[in-house]
């Protein structure tokens, strides 16, 4: 993917090149334009990192055991899409660390909505490995997804959507369609981790965008792969992938000649929340008019997607969340704060 700023992306898209115009033409969607920025599991890890305190390149380097080449390409890709900034240790070092942005802390909401969903499948019965404290309210903090407009939760079943102002199509991104290698093995290298064993399953933008069109309805190979415009072989990759996860179920409806369609789990439909939230991310800062308006039938109001606390019910602010580890760290130097304040006080991971 050739790096581009969030304003040349939008510029692009305005002025299709000839190559472009050859490509199979995919709808306007604000979750693909998210990951056209994170690019892949690393990008999302590496910013994972930067929200549990690590502000240098070694101390990232030495929690996900990336290689120095991946994890200098990723800090330059976010850089360069205003997420992280690179800042000198002083005048005269050489060395640098990197902060977030404002744009790169609200990305923390995402990961909150990731994180949620590996605590609630994906621990194997076992404590998640990070607790999350509001201070706000002071009490442990389970992010729930909330409706902008009633303030009840939201589920995949109680959305509708509508096209925007941004509805439309655009030449399909030219990406490199590669077999996916990395599960949640290599992404828990470091440390155990709820986004880890999310990213596990959505490890690759084209599962993501699998998903998406699942929740637009898509249920059968052919439609994925014109919607797509990805090669069979890869789509049949992922579609595997996600049945052997129980995300999805294989349904025959036909047969002869034998034919299956592919629908979501009750686990594949908790996944809509954290899209949800990459949507809304993309709506917000990417500087695109909105493809879709999501509506909540519950209050039958347009509404934006909110990560609440459970206890509170307060909207989330990076600034007010702390966190206690529920394993020993694997290195006793990695800074044990927490997140977006840059100035803020770090809570005791020890408790």
């Amino acid at each position: 993917m050739a790096r581009s700023s969030p304003l040349r992306l939008a510029s692009a898209a305005a002025r299709p090149s000839p190559r472009a115009a050859a490509r199979p033409m995919v709808r306007n969607c604000s979750v693909d334009r998210t990951l056209t920025i994170l690019s892949d599991a690393w990008a999302f890890l590496v910013l994972r990192e930067v929200y549990l305190g690590a502000r240098r390149f070694d101390q990232i380097q030495a929690v996900l055991h990336m290689p120095r080449s991946t994890l200098s390409d990723r800090l330059a890709r976010l850089a360069e899409a205003e997420v992280i900034q690179r800042r000198p240790l002083s005048d005269t070092a050489a060395r640098f660390e990197y902060r977030l942005t404002e744009r790169g802390s609200d990305l923390y909401l995402v990961m909150l909505a990731m994180l949620r969903f590996g605590d609630d499948w994906l621990a194997g019965g076992k404590p998640p490995p990070l607790r999350l404290i509001h201070a706000t309210c002071g009490h442990e903090c389970h992010p729930e997804t909330i409706c902008s407009a009633c303030r009840e939760p939201i589920t995949a079943r109680t959305v509708a959507f509508r096209d925007g102002p941004g509805a439309g199509s655009s030449p399909a991104p030219d990406m490199p369609q590669r077999r996916r290698s990395a599960g949640v093995a290599t992404f828990e290298r470091g440390r155990p981790s709820s986004v880890s064993r999310t990213l596990g399953i959505l490890a690759d933008r084209w599962t993501f965008l699998v998903l998406r069109e699942l929740f637009f309805g898509v249920r059968r190979f052919d439609a994925f792969q014109e919607r797509l415009g990805i090669a069979p072989n890869i789509l049949a990759d992922r579609l595997n992938r996600l049945v052997e996860q129980k995300i999805l179920q294989r349904v025959k409806y036909q047969d002869l000649p034998e034919r299956h369609e592919y629908k979501l789990t009750a686990m594949g439909r908790d996944l809509y929340l954290p899209l949800i939230q990459m949507l809304r991310w993309g709506d917000q800062w990417l500087g695109f008019e909105k493809p879709l308006i999501l509506r909540h039938f519950t209050c039958g109001r347009d509404f934006a997607p909110i990560i609440a606390c459970d206890h509170c019910r307060q909207p989330l602010n990076p600034r007010d969340m702390r966190y206690r580890l529920t394993y020993k760290p694997l290195r006793a130097d990695h800074p044990p704060a927490l997140l977006p304040p840059e100035d803020a006080p770090a809570e005791d991971p020890t408790g």
